[in-house]
């Protein structure tokens, strides 16, 4: 069926545009050694993967809507292999740095599949269809992590496994065209021109607006900047903390260590959307609170297990145990899992005519916690590299209040209609 070739096609094409989204991180050591890097300057690296993506998120979602998946599709993974050829000839930092900056806007594709896919799902297989597409595909930087080292090594030289990170970034970039190709060709934008229609009709800039300040959409947005975000931040930054934190100097087995975070993190996604959807069709309470609001109970739990077991990470890394802090990363990597499938189950089920605009601004935003939270980790004036994870926690739960007051039931069922703006004016907060 033409939706299942759908949800293959768009699986594959993000679970690529995220393994050359971090396709840098198994390499910041032979790159650190090359352009002369410090500690501080690997965390602003981390961090800029993420600079160019909440912008970019919340515009493709939009001309997802606009223009259909397909099309926006092809035009990024194509300008990404062009940029990721590129870098890997790049004699000066300054122009490995910008053409990696860019190539890092392979993560907006994400909110194109979002779209795409629900364009082709009802709504009570949203949850699992979108937790299948998001979670294979953040497996993408496992697989960056695992596979890229390997088959671009060039041996041992001494205790260090040698890569040669320059043909790992010139073919990743040669396979990204090559899917762009494939996605343009084999793509359908919507299961029908009335559905495709609907959409495209609620893609104007005053409807934007109108969604992007719904509580709904705000809500989920910051939940998704403590998941994803950190989701993000962990990929672009575990493997130098398992290096540097436990002075493991072996590049492959570092980057082994974090791939299980990765792992986790995206294998299991399907799992958070499938009891969002299970919870729903069986209208089953897990909370005393919130009751009748079955989606919202689920995304509440997982988040509150993402704060946990980031604290339990700093736990885990000041035992000085290397192994006990990769159980601690998988874990937390479980939470974002759940956490995330869970939010992208309640995105198109609330705005099924907006999803792409909606996933733009939720997954557009909650990309900044992957900006900010490798300068948390590499902050010089932490005692220990053990301690950020703790710091970030902390940040997290004025969310975790925000979220508890959206999901009460007498709010929630308004989610979608009520915001922090009424109509075009944002200098007000108030009930449409």
């Amino acid at each position: 069926m033409t939706k299942y070739r759908t949800l293959l096609l768009a699986t594959v094409g993000f679970n690529f545009s995220f393994l050359i989204w971090f396709s840098f991180a198994p390499f910041t050591g032979p790159m650190a050694e090359e352009f002369g890097l410090s500690l501080a300057e690997i965390g602003i690296l981390a961090s800029a993967a993420i600079w160019l993506a909440p912008f970019g998120r919340i515009l493709t979602g939009w001309l997802s809507d606009k223009f259909g998946a397909p099309v926006v599709f092809a035009i990024v993974l194509t300008y990404v292999g062009v940029f990721s050829i590129w870098s890997a000839f790049a004699e000066s930092y300054t122009v490995f740095f910008v053409t990696r900056l860019i190539v890092a806007t392979a993560g907006i594709t994400f909110v194109i599949g979002i779209q795409h896919v629900s364009e082709w799902f009802e709504e009570e297989e949203l949850g699992t269809a979108e937790g299948i597409y998001a979670g294979i595909g953040n497996a993408g930087a496992a697989g960056g992590a695992l596979i890229l080292p390997r088959v671009f090594g060039t041996g041992w030289s001494g205790p260090l496994f040698e890569t040669n990170w320059r043909a790992a970034f010139f073919y990743t970039g040669v396979v990204a065209i090559g899917l762009a190709v494939v996605y343009y060709v084999f793509g359908e934008a919507a299961k029908d021109e009335k559905k495709r229609q609907a959409t495209a009709d609620n893609a104007s800039l005053s409807d934007w607006l109108h969604t992007a300040t719904r509580y709904g959409t705000v809500v989920l947005a910051l939940a998704y900047v403590m998941t994803f975000g950190l989701e993000l931040s962990m990929n672009g930054w575990l493997a130098t903390y398992y290096r540097e934190g436990f002075n493991t100097q072996n590049l492959v087995l570092a980057s082994t260590f974090a791939a299980t975070f990765s792992v986790a993190a995206g294998l299991l996604r399907p799992i958070g959307g499938y009891m969002s959807d299970r919870l729903a069709r069986k209208e089953k309470d897990i909370l005393p609170f919130f009751t009748g609001r079955y989606r919202e109970q689920w995304t509440f739990v997982s988040l509150c297990f993402v704060v946990l077991t980031m604290f339990g990470m700093t736990l885990a890394g000041l035992s000085g145990q290397v192994m006990l802090a990769v159980a601690a990363g998988f874990l937390v990597g479980m939470g974002c899992a759940f956490a995330e499938g869970a939010i992208f189950a309640q995105v198109p089920a609330m705005f099924p005519n907006s999803s792409g605009a909606v996933a733009g601004v939720v997954g557009g935003i909650g990309t900044v916690g992957g900006i900010v939270y490798p300068l948390v980790y590499a902050a010089p004036f932490l005692a220990n590299l053990h301690i950020g994870y703790s710091v970030v926690a902390a940040s997290m739960i004025p969310i975790l209040v925000l979220a508890a007051w959206v999901f009460q039931p007498h709010i929630a069922e308004r989610a979608t209609d009520d915001g922090f703006v009424s109509g075009t004016n944002t200098a007000v907060v108030t009930d449409d």
